[in-house]
Formats: structure tokens, C-alpha cells, sequence
């Protein structure tokens, strides 16, 4: 495959919108994988990873991978490919910071392991949380961030310390030679140019979730309002007769008149 240039975000010639979509591809690659599914068109695996099919083959096209016609992708090469561009092909060591209970839960994902990540070594400040056993891996001071980080190669930390240390943290991580974190901290992160932060906030997605939540309940009141008065007879000729009868009279004609709580609700829904 011949290589493109080097671009500035480190990649060769690949969009950055493409790098952000190739694990999803190789998670749906995986899940293929597994099931022995050796061969699949542009459009299963589309359908797999959420994309449409174009934008598939076009972001495969970066890669040099064009598929076969009439016969689609080798899953077991594509794998590969992608694996190498994600530099998935080697053992990356991994540091955790914050030994709590996002730490600990970090620490024991056995998806690390199989995915060519390696967790070198887990963090604490607590004398409580200091050597005790997390995964096979013992809890080290967080005074020996810099020498293991030093010792083991490290490039990528990942913190899961409270918001208000996040930032003293993520400094020493910077300033030891790690250039590249992923945040579990509810706190933004400044760092130099040449540090990739990605950010995990739980409580933001959850928000998210429950703003898509909130919305479908109220078109689910919505619609159920509007049903509710066509099965009372308030559409229609009848609702129109019976507005006519009650015009300039009490009783009937106080009520709402042909439409009126369905307009309403519509407004709500709107």
C-alpha cells in the first residue's frame, strides 16, 4: 500500500473524521470475527458500525482497501489494516491515575488487553487505597508516577481522579513524557500543543439521554391527548354541528370547541 504524507495531526492523509470512525469499524470487524464470518460487503459492515455504505468505502479507501467486487471486504485483513493504521499492532503500556471506584473498574476491563492496550501500573494518593490489589496490579503511590512512566515507556495515562486534582495531575503526566490522556474527570484539561486529551464525561451523555427522554414523552402525551379527543367525538362534522348549537349559549358552549386541545398539544409537542 503506498503511504500518504504525514499530515498534521499525526496521520497520513486520513480525515480526522475517518480516524474517529475507524474503531467503530473495528469493533463491528471484531464482532464478525467472532461470529466466523470471513468475507462482508461494504454495506453489512456499514450497517454494523451505524455509517452509510459510501462513506465506508470512502473512508476505507485511506487505508489502500478497496474490497473485492462482488465479494466485499476479507474481515480477517481488514482487521489488520485497520488495527495498523490505529498503531493497534503493538503492546501500548497504559497508566491509570485515581484508584476509586471508576479507577478500579478501569483497571479490571478486560477489553485493554485484547484490544493491544496494557495497564502498566494504577495510581492513588489515599494510604487506605495504597497497596491493595486491583486486577493483579498492585496500587502504587502517586509519587512514583514519573519514574514508572520513565521505566515502562508510557505515552498514554488515563485519569479517573475528582475534578479539582484533575489538572495538577494531568500537568505531571505532560511533564513526564505522556502525550496523550484520556479523561475521566469532570474537568477540562489544559494542555500544550502535541497532547491529544480525550474526554469520557458520563453525567454529560446521561444529560443527553435525558433530554432525547424527555422529548419523546412529550409527544408521547401529545399524541395520546389527540387520540384521546377524536375517540370523544371532538373532530369531524359532529364537533362542528355541535359548536353551532352552542354559539351565545352557556354549557356547550363553554366547552372547548373542534381542535382546540389538539392544537394545544401540538404547540407542547412542537
Amino acid at each position: 500500500m503506498s503511504r500518504m504524507s504525514m499530515t498534521d495531526n499525526g496521520h497520513h492523509g486520513i480525515p480526522e473524521a475517518t480516524v474517529n470512525r475507524l474503531p467503530v469499524y473495528l469493533r463491528a470487524l471484531y464482532a464478525l470475527a467472532d461470529r466466523g464470518i470471513a468475507t462482508v460487503s461494504s454495506e453489512e459492515l456499514a450497517a454494523a458500525a451505524g455509517v452509510n455504505s459510501a462513506k465506508l468505502r470512502k473512508d476505507l479507501s485511506h487505508l489502500g482497501s478497496y474490497g473485492t467486487r462482488g465479494v466485499g471486504y476479507d474481515v480477517e485483513y481488514l482487521v489488520y489494516q485497520v488495527s495498523r493504521e490505529l498503531g493497534l499492532t503493538q503492546d501500548w503500556p497504559v497508566i491509570i491515575v485515581g484508584a476509586g471506584n471508576l479507577g478500579h473498574a478501569l483497571a479490571n476491563y478486560g477489553g485493554f488487553a485484547s484490544r493491544g492496550f496494557r495497564v502498566a501500573a494504577l495510581f492513588d494518593s489515599d494510604p487506605l487505597v495504597v497497596g491493595t490489589e486491583i486486577a493483579s496490579q498492585v496500587v502504587r503511590h502517586a509519587d512514583e508516577i514519573e519514574s514508572v512512566i520513565a521505566r515502562h515507556g508510557v505515552s498514554i495515562g488515563v485519569i479517573a481522579t475528582p475534578a479539582a486534582s484533575a489538572q495538577a495531575v494531568c500537568e505531571r503526566l505532560v511533564a513526564a513524557g505522556i502525550t496523550s490522556i484520556l479523561n475521566f474527570a469532570p474537568a477540562v484539561l489544559n494542555v500544550p500543543q502535541g497532547v491529544d486529551v480525550r474526554k469520557v464525561d458520563l453525567s454529560i451523555e446521561l444529560q443527553i439521554l435525558a433530554f432525547h427522554a424527555q422529548r419523546r414523552a412529550v409527544v408521547r402525551v401529545a399524541h395520546n391527548g389527540e387520540r384521546d379527543q377524536g375517540d370523544g367525538g371532538w373532530s369531524g362534522r359532529g364537533g362542528q354541528d355541535r359548536r353551532r348549537r352552542g354559539r351565545g349559549s352557556a354549557g356547550a358552549g363553554d366547552m372547548p370547541m373542534d381542535g382546540e386541545t389538539g392544537v394545544a398539544a401540538r404547540a407542547v409537542a412542537t
